[in-house]
């Protein structure tokens, strides 16, 4: 996620090494390098220039410093706090006020609306305690309601669809009347994809939202777009007012482009970001935490905040005291690679470890590798997954049976049962 941008801001800063302050010269040349990076990562020119207008201004207005701090930490401290704020600052939270509270989702085609409705689902249902329904409203797209219907049952989160109707106000009005019937506290509208220049499809958008009279409407962006996401969001923002931003995909080869401009060029917030596949791959969007990971300097926060989702104090607490008594387990290292691969994807884990992104970013991390070592200790008998030791050695007492056994290191070893 944005590697390149990374690289190429990383070296605007190493221009500053070895210098002893600040002058018009030496700033000069970053700030015409992180022009460039914000350039090539797909950010509208005017919005570039004007960014590092005002790091420069920030830049040579910094005489009175502390000794302790160099001129390249200086600069970067003062690009972290403008990228900030060219993302808006502080993080926007979602609006859930209603009952049943109505959230539209709108977006282009391909831009993974219907995969991120359910994301969306399991993310109200997990961590706000919300009993979230999924509607289904998009009738053009083909498996577009079987879709949404697989997404319900991954998460556990029911459902409303109607495959008769071809009407998707009359669908939508139908999903609140069935959740406000059923007690279900959010509806989550997800429509069909549609294109900024289709007149038609603008128009039905908008008779849905004015229909349904949403407490949020989201627009998901493909964040892979860059520059072309922004224009759309412009158009649908004309159109339908919405009230935030999804990027999507920012797993995959994203320079940067939409993130960095749509707050300033449409005025509205982004509110989530989807990094993965899995379900739980969503998150709310903080701009502080996005410009340390673009800077490298990683997102310990975020890391902690999903180490703490997993983190089970008893049983933190009992594998404390086997650690301490030399008891540890294949049955608890089952149980910590269990908790570590809840956490999400590794790479994406450790690109939160500041530094670490540069180390990993030409690394293919394989998560299967986790399912490979579990399968090793689930070949294994109970005695070994009970007893580390007999992996390794040929137990001094033996059985008169002669049982044997065929572990993960490919030996022959004798059993006790």
């Amino acid at each position: 996620m944005f590697n390149s941008l990374s690289d190429r801001l990383d070296s605007a800063f190493k221009l500053m090494r070895g210098e002893n302050r600040l002058t018009e010269i030496n700033v000069a040349q970053s700030i015409k390098e992180i022009r460039r990076a914000l350039v090539g990562a797909d950010v509208n020119y005017k919005i570039a220039k004007e960014f590092t207008d005002k790091v420069k201004d920030k830049a040579l207005g910094s005489e009175n410093v502390l000794k302790s701090v160099s001129p390249g930490q200086l600069m970067v401290k003062i690009v972290q706090d403008e990228l900030t704020d060219l993302m808006g600052g502080q993080a926007a939270g979602i609006n859930l006020v209603g009952k049943p509270s109505v959230i539209l989702i709108a977006g282009l085609q391909g831009s993974g609306k219907t995969t991120f409705s359910g994301k969306l689902a399991l993310w109200l249902k997990s961590k706000r305690n919300k009993k979230p329904l999924l509607v289904a409203c998009d009738v053009y797209r083909p498996a577009a309601i079987d879709q949404l219907t697989v997404l319900g049952e991954q998460t556990g989160v029911s459902v409303f669809k109607d495959p008769e109707s071809k009407n998707p106000v009359e669908i939508a009005l139908k999903g609140i009347q069935y959740a406000q019937a059923n007690h279900l506290d959010v509806v989550i509208i997800d429509t069909a994809g549609r294109l900024a220049i289709d007149e038609e499809m603008m128009t039905e958008i908008a008779n849905i939202k004015n229909a349904v009279l949403p407490q949020e409407t989201l627009f998901v962006v493909d964040s892979m777009t860059g520059q072309d996401a922004v224009k759309t969001a412009e158009v649908f923002n004309a159109t339908i007012n919405f009230d935030g931003v999804v990027l999507t995909k920012l797993d995959g080869d994203t320079r940067g482009g939409a993130a960095l401009s749509i707050k300033y060029t449409v005025g509205k917030p982004i509110k989530f970001v989807s990094d993965g596949e899995k379900m739980d791959a969503l998150d709310m969007f903080y701009p502080d935490r996005m410009a340390q990971r673009i800077l490298g300097m990683g997102d310990i926060v975020s890391f902690v905040e999903r180490a703490q989702e997993q983190f089970d104090e008893k049983e933190a607490q009992r594998l404390e005291k086997r650690i301490r008594k030399n008891q540890f387990d294949f049955n608890d290292f089952l149980s910590q690679i269990g908790q570590i691969r809840k956490m999400g994807d590794l790479k994406s884990l450790m690109n939160m470890i500041p530094g670490m992104a540069k180390i990993t970013k030409d690394i293919d991390i394989d998560d299967n590798a986790f399912k490979r070592v579990e399968s090793f200790i689930f070949s294994m008998t109970p005695l070994r997954t009970r007893k580390p030791r007999f992996v390794e050695h040929e137990p001094q007492n033996a059985d008169r049976q002669g049982l044997w056994a065929y572990h993960s290191r490919r030996q022959y070893v004798r059993q006790t049962v």
